[in-house]
């Protein structure tokens, strides 16, 4: 595997283990911690080569399926919001919804790609 990506794996791992502790003083961390956690193992995972493709694919499955039932009303007016607001507080659940929705679609997108890389390894 490149250096490249094993660079962007492990920074995945890092940044995925940062926003699941983020996510202890979440209203419902005993979700999202979990979801969080198991895309920074999956991460650390592929930055040493380890991919199960099978679950990879499952995990991305998942998560696009929980986003949808996150998909926000208004991704525009949620990023003005957030640029008006300059901070990380939640002020509405309509900005908590839109974070765990692209939460989710950031995990699935690099579930999809370790997925891809292991595949890739394996042929």
């Amino acid at each position: 595997m490149s250096k490249s990506w094993k660079i962007f794996f492990g920074s995945c791992s890092l940044i995925f283990l940062l926003f699941g502790y983020w996510q202890i003083n979440d209203p419902d961390p005993q979700l999202w911690v979990p979801v969080y956690l198991i895309a920074s193992i999956t991460s650390g995972f592929a930055f040493f080569g380890r991919f199960n493709v099978n679950i990879l694919v499952t995990l991305t499955f998942i998560y696009l399926v929980g986003a949808i039932f996150f998909w926000p009303d208004n991704i525009f007016g949620w990023i003005g919001q957030e640029w008006q607001q300059k901070d990380l507080s939640m002020k509405t659940n309509a900005m908590e919804i839109n974070r765990e929705f692209f939460g989710l679609v950031i995990s699935a997108i690099v579930f999809a790609l370790e997925a891809i890389k292991g595949r890739s390894q394996k042929l």
